[in-house]
């Protein structure tokens, strides 16, 4: 474990109070535990600001009785070769189903193959969740 440096901060009561809340909401065992957590996702965002190599998860939900959509989902996914480490696909229903598809590359590439995915007529939902390859974190 790295070498731990002791912070003193002042901050507004109404504003403690806040964090307070928060930190018992999100089941924190100490403010330190919080605060390290949002520092990291301060890192996160800024490694996706910059375009730097990122990781991150698509998922979709879609109609798999779409016209030709697992032909086009499927050529999308290998336009962006070298991007998608794998997939995951799941039925929901007879004519639901969920595909997460685990990326990375650079943020912009990312972003770019997951408004690719969502633009496709019978995907019902898509979602990024940005993450980091965790070099800048540790």
């Amino acid at each position: 474990m790295s070498e731990l440096a002791r912070l003193s901060f002042s901050i507004e009561k109404p504003l403690l109070d806040r964090l307070e809340r928060m930190i018992a909401e999100g089941n924190y065992g100490n403010r330190s535990e919080f605060i390290r957590d949002m520092i990291r996702d301060r890192l996160v965002a800024e490694e996706w600001e910059k375009n730097e190599e990122a990781l991150g998860t698509v998922t979709i939900l879609f109609e798999h009785h779409s016209r030709n959509l697992t032909d086009k989902l499927l050529e999308l996914q290998h336009d962006f070769e070298g991007t998608i480490m794998a997939s995951t696909h799941v039925h929901l229903t007879h004519h639901l189903c969920a595909e997460m598809i685990m990326v990375r590359g650079r943020a912009k590439q990312i972003r770019a193959l997951a408004d690719a995915l969502h633009q496709l007529k019978g995907v019902l939902h898509a979602t990024l969740s940005m993450s980091s390859t965790g070099r800048a974190l540790a």
